[in-house]
């Protein structure tokens, strides 16, 4: 069968890095294949759709010897971050670039786009929509929408519905598969629930990247689970293994103060003078922890937004019984996690991060020190220290910028995602450790669309449909059917 993309003795390394990623590495990809690579954050998985692809080194200044490469002469490239690959600032104009460079008529522009926003499950009254004010997840769908455009050969894709709504990664999955049936696709994801009855290949990368398995499926999940457990891999039953092996019963809030910690009476949050969320009535109470779910666009993140008054608001907001827009610095009571956590980043080093707020704190050095080892080694960190944030892979970004957030020990800590991207031993660490806290009695409001968090881990959901709070419940009630709503 025909070789479409390869790579003969790979060296990579990025800057500042102690040692080569990719050492001698080399790999094949025949035409018509589905191949699955599966390792840990930081293993190199994107790294190597971008070298396959040449925007490694040619885009993408990394040094890099091979001795051989081979790339597709037709491909498309879903990345992690939607963003870091739109081109234009309106929805219409975005896939309307890709067909200028396909010569496509003008007049017949329209049809295309709404049929290839429709695949993907996205339909907007104006097609000339700016890109900014759309969710997370609705650009991530945008983007697929204009990689199919394309109509590729090799589609390339990194993780991508990790923003995704469990109702929209199957939406947007059904819809790979069924245009990328007579395709060539090298797929990078975590929830390879949705995909493993697709590919028909598995690779293996280690924590250094090196390929440790490369087979059929059935083969690699079977004679290699080992493999996956010790490197903390996603496989399809890790979920149910680690509860097996953790027997972690539902947490409760019982027993902290019954006084409510969050007030929130006719809270309403504006995007410019749009009201995109509203909360009628709701006490939180500390040691809860609250998953926030809804379908991409329900206003979950604008809800998060609004607590920590980066937009404006209007109605009862109260903390630990102070008016919120009286407390000097909010960020004394509440930490909070981007959906991107580049949006977060102030300085040039992973250690740098950390101990930022310490050091405005004015901790001593040694305080800060302990504090900063501390959490570099609990989320995996501790080899990256010296290296600038941006050069992270995106699970490792994301780790960080949980470790700089709760670095303060706030009482009340907001999530926007926490876990996509995650492997699943950083996945756990992160759920562990942020349990940890609301067994102290931190209040933890989460957005997720993971409903393993909510079963296992969550006490409290609360579902927001077109902005507005509709369900307020236990996470038992949610699991055992009461509400059918995904989110």
């Amino acid at each position: 069968m025909e070789v479409i993309a390869s790579v003969n003795k790979l060296r990579l390394k990025f800057p500042g890095a102690e040692s080569l990623l990719f050492k001698d590495f080399s790999l094949s990809i025949r035409k018509g294949e589905k191949v699955l690579i599966v390792g840990s954050s930081g293993s190199g998985k994107s790294t190597l759709l971008q070298v396959l692809t040449g925007l490694i080194p040619s885009s993408v200044e990394v040094p890099m010897k091979v001795e051989n490469i081979k790339i597709p002469l037709s491909w498309g490239f879903v990345f992690q971050d939607p963003e870091s690959q739109f081109c234009m600032p309106y929805v219409d104009e975005e896939i309307a670039f890709v067909l200028e460079n396909l010569q496509i008529p003008h007049d017949q522009m329209p049809s295309y786009i709404s049929y290839y926003l429709k695949q993907v499950g996205l339909s907007f009254d104006d097609m000339h929509t700016k890109t900014q004010i759309l969710s997370g997840g609705m650009k991530q769908r945008l983007a697929i929408a204009a990689v199919l455009a394309l109509e590729s050969d090799v589609l390339f894709l990194d993780e991508p519905t990790a923003m995704l709504d469990p109702e929209g990664t199957e939406e947007v999955w059904n819809t790979i598969k069924e245009v990328g049936e007579d395709k060539t696709l090298v797929i990078v994801e975590h929830k390879i629930n949705h995909v493993v009855d697709f590919v028909d290949r598995v690779i293996i990368l280690s924590d250094n990247g090196e390929i440790v398995a490369d087979g059929s499926k059935q083969e690699v999940f079977e004679q290699y689970k080992h493999v996956l457990i010790d490197q903390g891999i996603w496989y399809p039953d890790a979920w149910k293994d680690y509860l097996l092996a953790n027997g972690k019963p539902r947490p409760q809030s019982t027993g902290w103060d019954s006084n409510s910690a969050i007030t929130l009476t006719d809270f309403t949050g504006f995007r410019g003078k749009n009201k995109k969320i509203e909360i009628k009535n709701v006490d939180v109470f500390p040691g809860e922890w609250i998953t926030v779910l809804g379908k991409n666009g329900a206003g979950k993140s604008t809800l998060l937004h609004a607590m920590m008054d980066l937009i404006k608001t209007k109605g009862v907001y109260t903390i630990f019984g102070q008016d919120a827009k009286k407390i000097n610095k909010l960020s004394d009571y509440a930490a909070f996690v981007f959906q991107n956590p580049e949006f977060q980043f102030v300085t040039n080093s992973v250690y740098d991060e950390v101990a930022f707020t310490l050091r405005l704190e004015k901790w001593n050095l040694d305080k800060v020190s302990n504090k900063v080892e501390e959490l570099l080694e609990f989320y995996f960190l501790k080899n990256h220290e010296h290296s600038h944030p941006y050069q992270l892979s995106m699970g490792q970004k994301r780790r960080l910028s949980v470790a700089a957030a709760t670095v303060k020990g706030q009482p009340i800590l907001l999530l926007d995602e926490p876990t996509f991207g995650q492997d699943a031993k950083n996945t756990f660490a992160i759920l562990e450790q942020i349990e940890y806290l609301r067994s102290q009695g931190t209040i933890v409001i989460m957005v997720t669309h993971d409903l393993n968090i909510v079963e296992h881990f969550s006490t409290r959901v609360w579902v927001i449909d077109q902005g507005e709070l509709t369900i307020d419940c236990s996470s038992s009630e949610y699991t055992k059917g009461m509400h059918k709503v995904v989110g």
